[in-house]
């Protein structure tokens, strides 16, 4: 899967209905307000534990959407949960190649308060009748040479997921991103980013609490764990780098991240 030019939006769409045969449920919700609909994906017992994976808040991070597309299609997902998927949140500006939707706004943190952008009010509607034990959403950055993924955590927890994303990824040979306090993580204007993010290599460790209160609106992640999910993960590729570099770099993460699940559940029910 290696592209100059990222394909059009009809054709990620496309590629996703065609998975209809391998037992995965694609449909289209309403966006009202938007000129597009959004394309969901389910797969996997409804008894089992669910969990989110999306892509494409910001429609400039192609690879995110069609890393995703070959996860499913590949087989890679752990078959001991549920997933609803997203493969697409921000279609409009996909199809524009722009950050922003068709509003001129940034989806990603639309979240908070029932939501403040279309798309936002239609994901949080459509996952009304779901909970979820982990949410992994998948993003490029145009300003890494790396990768780098972002965990958040409540107080007194330690980091489950993020060592061994990075674990695998360095033993697949991708890059990941050295971090320190000139890397811009996008803190709000005015406040210090250690006050709450905590930088290693390839790892943002994110204090839920103090990013809960600073920040004007919540991304998709952390608007789950506010409303019950225990943990989530947003990764980051780096978007210099080349296609297939980054379409792997996603399959690593999101393997890695899936194949620790089940252990930090045994440790979370064992020390409950």
């Amino acid at each position: 899967m290696a592209f100059s030019v990222p394909p059009a939006y009809e054709e990620l769409a496309a590629a996703w209905r065609a998975l209809r045969p391998l037992g995965v449920r694609v449909r289209e919700i309403a966006c009202v307000g938007a000129p597009r609909t959004l394309l969901i994906a389910e797969l996997g017992d409804a008894s089992a534990p669910a969990i989110s994976i999306s892509a494409g808040v910001h429609g400039d991070e192609p690879a995110a959407p069609w890393a995703l597309l070959s996860i499913v299609r590949d087989g890679l997902l752990d078959g001991r949960f549920a997933y609803r998927i997203w493969p697409c949140l921000n279609p409009s500006g996909y199809y524009a190649g722009t950050r922003f939707n068709a509003d001129g706004d940034d989806v990603n943190r639309s979240f908070s308060r029932g939501g403040t952008t279309p798309e936002a009010r239609a994901v949080l509607t459509a996952n009304r009748d779901r909970r979820f034990v982990f949410a992994l959403d998948l993003h490029e950055d145009y300003e890494a040479d790396g990768c780098y993924v972002y965990e958040p955590l409540r107080p007194g927890f330690a980091p489950h997921f993020s060592p061994h994303v990075v674990r695998a990824l360095d033993d697949a040979g991708v890059p990941v991103q050295d971090l320190d306090e000139r890397f811009d993580l996008g803190a709000p204007s005015g406040h210090d980013p250690a006050d709450f993010y905590r930088l290693t290599r390839g790892t943002v460790l994110v204090d839920y609490e103090a990013e809960m209160k600073l920040f004007a609106g919540l991304p998709g992640s952390l608007a789950l764990m506010y409303r019950g999910t225990p943990a989530a993960l947003t990764f980051e590729s780096p978007l210099p780098r080349p296609w297939n570099v980054r379409i792997a770099a996603h399959r690593v993460a999101v393997t890695a991240a899936l194949a620790v699940l089940p252990h930090v559940q045994d440790d979370t029910e064992s020390s409950g």
